[in-house]
């Protein structure tokens, strides 16, 4: 469950800190005060986009941090897979900048939007705006079902997951076999593609020692001027050569008369063998300097072959691998016959098992749907909607001739949700007749159901009163009352009736001092709540019995709550 949530420089919040009951927690204020802003914390804290447009004005940072504990580290255990150690409390913090960016960490260690996003919905659930956009998809109608049936379709589905693995891995085998045709077609290619770099036969290193061939013999002149001279420098009569050896000589004749003279000798003798042995190195450099015109055309023609192939084929050092692959697969597709027919009689195995599996699939869906039906009618009713009529409808299941284009790994369903909210009304898909308030009692419905098999630790109600009011509004804040004996839950309300049901309350409100506006959060005491009932009402100030008529409300509910247990 969420124990705190801290908010710095979120909007108009510069600070706050509310703490949570395990129970029902409900957030209110005027119409604009800021209650939004703590629903973009709980956002955050839950993965949600970061906006620049988000922080406070004037300010260069700030941060949401919510502290999450469960009952033991087994709840956790899960987070071993994203690098994070098990714990049985975890903080998530969120810290953002003016430049856009984010850090988020979880106790401490730092984890992607995404990452947190997974986590998250492992403990959270969100109800809001969004949510009711997800009804209205009826792409997201079978995952609620198969959600609500879990239990049954557990094994089902891994089968067909592991089915549908198989069956499209074997595609991919025959697509790069190809058929008849196609294999020819590319064994033509690779036949030529081989023969042409065996023809080539490019070695290490060749096109490097080609390259400075070339460049000798094009500047064998200059070469031939800068050898000769320095040869002339270091053997002719008087050169290099014979003055080191004229100093040694001239040294040598004092070099027992102190042990400097002798080491300057010894350092000149050292020197006349590099010197003797570049003097023979530049001869027979200068000998090699007449470059053949045909070697010259020759490299140059070569360099050509093997710039071709290198453009062709790519990086030289990698055609050596490049060239294995293409062996084999020329092996493969030339011994392929036998392995395409096999692949195509797996694949349609394959596809006789997955299709199996899908007929198995939709007839737990279909059984299942009717108990769906009858929870969700059931709920409905509770929530003023007695006439109303659900069902989820399905597509007729396709063929096994049909199947190929339509399987997935969840089965071949398709799933949609339909409504009837009054009696005489036909059965229509939910998103042409659902109206604001009809919406918020659907989804209810649906996460109470949902509360007794999914055991989410904390779920969060927003716009949950929208379009709803009076005996209606009383039957949601029970609803929300049922749910938080197993399940936190954090909503924000406009409704009295659902203010009235809180374990704990806290109001927001927005001031200002004249230069600037600020939104602040108060937790609500026994007489707080009672003037916050009175002034949700519209009574307050209007009527003298106003905080009579919330503490008969307020007392109420109390009593509603103590008989849950």
């Amino acid at each position: 469950m969420l124990d705190r949530i801290a908010i710095s420089n979120l909007a108009l919040i510069a600070d706050a800190e509310l703490n949570f009951s395990d129970k029902l927690n409900i957030l209110s204020g005027e119409t604009g005060a800021g209650k939004s802003i703590i629903v973009d914390a709980l956002m955050l804290l839950m993965g949600g986009k970061y906006d620049k447009t988000m922080l406070s004005y004037g300010a260069e940072s700030g941060f949401v941090e919510g502290q999450f504990s469960f009952a033991s580290d087994t709840a956790t255990e899960f987070l071993s897979d994203y690098g994070l150690e098990p714990d049985s409390e975890l903080i998530v913090l969120r810290k953002f900048y003016a430049d856009g960016k984010n850090e988020i960490r979880i106790n401490g260690k730092s984890v992607t939007a995404k990452m947190l996003k997974t986590i998250m919905s492992r403990f959270v659930d969100i109800c809001g705006q969004n949510e009711y956009q997800v009804l209205t998809d009826k792409r997201k109608h079978a995952a609620i079902l198969d959600e609500y049936l879990a239990g049954d379709l557990a094994s089902v589905l891994r089968d067909l997951a592991d089915r549908y693995a198989e069956y499209t891995e074997t595609g991919k085998k025959l697509a790069m076999i190809g058929n008849a045709e196609q294999r020819l077609q590319r064994i033509d290619i690779l036949t030529y593609q081989i023969e042409e770099i065996d023809k080539a036969g490019i070695k290490e290193g060749e096109e490097e020692e080609l390259t400075d061939f070339r460049n000798r013999a094009m500047h064998s002149e200059k070469i031939k001027l800068a050898l000769g001279g320095a040869e002339d420098a270091l053997t002719h009569e008087g050169g290099g050569v014979d003055g080191v050896y004229g100093a040694i000589k001239s040294l040598g004749s004092v070099s027992d008369l102190s042990a400097e003279y002798a080491e300057l000798m010894n350092r000149l003798s050292e020197v006349s063998i590099e010197l003797d042995d570049i003097a023979a190195s530049v001869s027979t450099l200068l000998g090699e300097v007449d470059f053949n015109e045909t070697d010259l055309e020759n490299a140059e023609v070569r360099l050509g072959q093997i710039r071709r192939i290198r453009k062709k084929y790519g990086d030289l050092s990698e055609l050596g691998e490049k060239y294995r692959k293409m062996c084999e697969e020329l092996q493969v597709l030339q011994n392929s016959d036998e392995e395409y027919e096999y692949l195509c009689s797996r694949r349609e195995k394959k596809l006789d098992e997955l299709y199996a599996l899908c007929v198995k699939a939709s007839d737990i869906r279909r059984q299942g749907a009717l108990r769906l039906e009858e929870d969700v009618k059931r709920e409905l009713e509770t929530l003023g909607m007695k006439n109303a009529d659900f069902k989820v409808g399905f597509a007729e299941l396709p063929t096994r001739e049909d199947i190929a284009d339509k399987v997935s790994a969840k089965g071949a369903d398709d799933v949609e949700f339909l409504l009837s909210p009054n009696l005489g009304q036909p059965l229509l898909p939910l998103v042409k007749i659902i109206s604001g308030g009809e919406m918020s009692r659907f989804m209810l419905a649906l996460k109470v159901i949902s509360s007794k098999y999914e055991g989410t630790e904390t779920m969060i109600f927003d716009e949950v009163d929208t379009g709803i009011s009076g005996r209606i509004g009383l039957e949601v804040a029970k609803k929300l009352a049922d749910i938080s004996r197993s399940s936190q839950v954090l909503c924000v309300t406009h409704l009295p009736q659902i203010a009235a049901m809180a374990d704990y309350q806290y109001y927001i409100e927005k001031s200002t001092d004249g230069v600037s506006t600020r939104t602040s959060v108060s937790c609500l005491g026994r007489e707080g709540m009672i003037n916050e009932i009175s002034r949700l009402s519209g009574a307050r100030g209007i009527s003298s019995a106003a905080l009579q008529t919330a503490e008969e409300l307020k007392s109420w509910c109390d009593n509603y709550k103590k008989s849950l247990g």
